[in-house]
């Protein structure tokens, strides 16, 4: 039995991302000998969980698909990005999308479902859950489900076929849509499945049940696709007429009735967030800060931390995962560590990818086994990890977040560029205030504390170590004074004297 299955998840967990093939392949390549998971040294997952993460989320490791494989080889587009990402790329790196799934079972190659069990006892022994993948829209071509229910997935005819065939292919007689969203051209390796077929819920149920029996919350791809609206208008006629039900409210119910605090996380856009919260998922991806933070100003980020407080708790923050560029060639230096703390320390769950920490630069096509090497930026490297503690120190379910308001002065309207906000426990207090902006700014930051007044405070700041005794009557009003280089930030841990 797993330490941690009767054990409720934190408020707000911090999540571990890592690519599972290309980690087991460097690990392999540093020990000269082949690791997979059942062969995973301790001392990689007792530095794993000195970083202080609540979860583990081992990305890619279903069986992955012969016929996608062959599929993506023959495509120009995907074999030149291949090679430009690894210049010595040979077919063998591509090893499958890890979303063009054949089976729910552990991949072989990885160590099987005994390797992933022995990987989820080595993480509980840490106090650290796992998770794993879920695709709800599509299946690979050689998945089962293609050839014994058919009627599991949107079909075509054979005039489809001949007038789109990149958005229908052929199996075995039956002609299946491609996997796709609305917005772009369907995905050439995976079969669309149709939310709309009632006998789908029972089977996708049946297959969630046997994963939560290997861990402990799931990621689903495209969350959003699945919900009736979006599915109808994405395949009108096809689908068949929608259900009376929703899919994620039939299927979240159903595993929440036999496993109550297994984890639902959606990877969700288009602003569909609230709505999927309300079926049922436990958190959603926040990638509207994420865009705030790349192309927006600061008065943006600070509206969208005004959202309710109820919705902003179950929201998932990231700076980088396997879908985006890495944060390093994103967001240049300062504005990365910045953009870093904004995203780190507010409620929700927060997500980091591994490499995120090492600076790590190339966005690696989900196709490839291996990836290449790339300097260790070791500042950037300590940064994170002084970040990672402050955050399990401060922000926590036990302490109260509050957005603080900030003001400044007739002729000065730097203040704007200025974010800032507070943790707060009987036991602590912190504050943490970023310049959101490449110019200098100042302002007066308003604490949302009533018991400043007739004492002295001492600011101390968790990442820097400098040192501010302050009035706490000043502090009160009118707010306490910041000056705040481009891309500069407090993270204040305050004590009265």
């Amino acid at each position: 039995m797993n330490a941690l299955n009767n054990a409720k998840w934190p408020q707000y967990p911090n999540i571990y991302e890592i690519n599972t093939w290309v980690w087991l392949s460097e690990l392999s390549q540093r020990s000269n000998s082949r690791i997979d998971l059942n062969g995973v040294n301790p001392q990689v997952w007792d530095a794993i969980g000195s970083l202080g993460f609540d979860s583990v989320w081992l990305m890619g490791v279903w069986e992955r698909s012969p016929a996608g494989i062959e599929i993506a080889n023959a495509n120009p587009a995907l074999r030149a990005e291949f090679e430009r990402v690894l210049p010595d790329f040979a077919p063998e790196d591509n090893v499958g999308s890890p979303y063009c799934i054949r089976n729910y079972h552990v991949d072989r190659r990885l160590g099987g479902d005994e390797g992933l069990a022995l990987a989820r006892r080595a993480l509980a022994e840490r106090g650290m859950r796992l998770i794993l993948d879920f695709v709800p829209n599509h299946v690979a071509p050689d998945h089962d489900w293609a050839r014994e229910h058919p009627e599991y997935f949107i079909q075509g005819s054979k005039q489809d076929l001949a007038n789109d065939p990149a958005g229908f292919m052929e199996r075995e007689g039956t002609v299946f849509a491609r996997g796709r969203d609305p917005y772009f051209p369907p995905w050439p390796d995976v079969l669309q499945i149709n939310a709309f077929e009632p006998r789908l819920r029972s089977a996708v149920i049946e297959t969630i049940s046997r994963i939560a029996t290997q861990c402990d919350g799931i990621r689903c791809d495209m969350a959003m696709l699945f919900l009736n609206a979006i599915f109808e208008r994405t395949w009108t006629f096809r689908a068949g007429p929608p259900p009376t039900s929703e899919y994620w409210e039939d299927v979240i119910h159903a595993l929440k009735s036999s496993h109550p605090d297994f984890l639902f996380i959606a990877e969700a856009y288009w602003d569909l967030e609230w709505e999927l919260q309300q079926k049922g998922f436990d958190f959603c991806y926040d990638k509207r800060l994420y865009d705030r933070l790349k192309s927006e100003n600061a008065e943006s980020v600070r509206l969208h931390l005004c959202a309710d407080p109820a919705y902003q708790d179950k929201l998932l923050r990231f700076l980088e995962n396997h879908d985006e560029p890495r944060a390093a060639s994103e967001f240049p230096e300062p504005k990365l560590r910045a953009a870093a703390i904004t995203t780190a320390t507010q409620t929700g769950a927060r997500l980091f990818h591994e490499g995120q920490f090492e600076g790590r630069k190339v966005k690696l096509p989900v196709f490839l086994g291996r990836r290449p090497a790339e300097i260790v930026d070791v500042e950037l490297q300590d940064f994170y990890r002084k970040l990672l503690k402050i955050i399990n120190a401060a922000a926590s379910g036990e302490s109260d977040w509050k957005l603080c308001e900030r003001s400044g002065w007739p002729d000065n309207s730097s203040f704007e560029n200025i974010v800032a906000w507070s943790w707060a426990s009987p036991e602590q207090r912190y504050l943490v205030i970023v310049n959101l902006s490449p110019r200098s700014a100042q302002a007066q930051v308003h604490l949302p504390w009533s018991d400043l007044g007739g004492r002295v405070w001492h600011l101390e700041d968790q990442l820097s170590g400098a040192r501010f005794d302050r009035d706490g009557n000043q502090m009160q009003s009118p707010g306490l004074y910041v000056d705040l280089g481009p891309w500069n930030y407090h993270v204040l841990q305050c004590k009265p004297v």
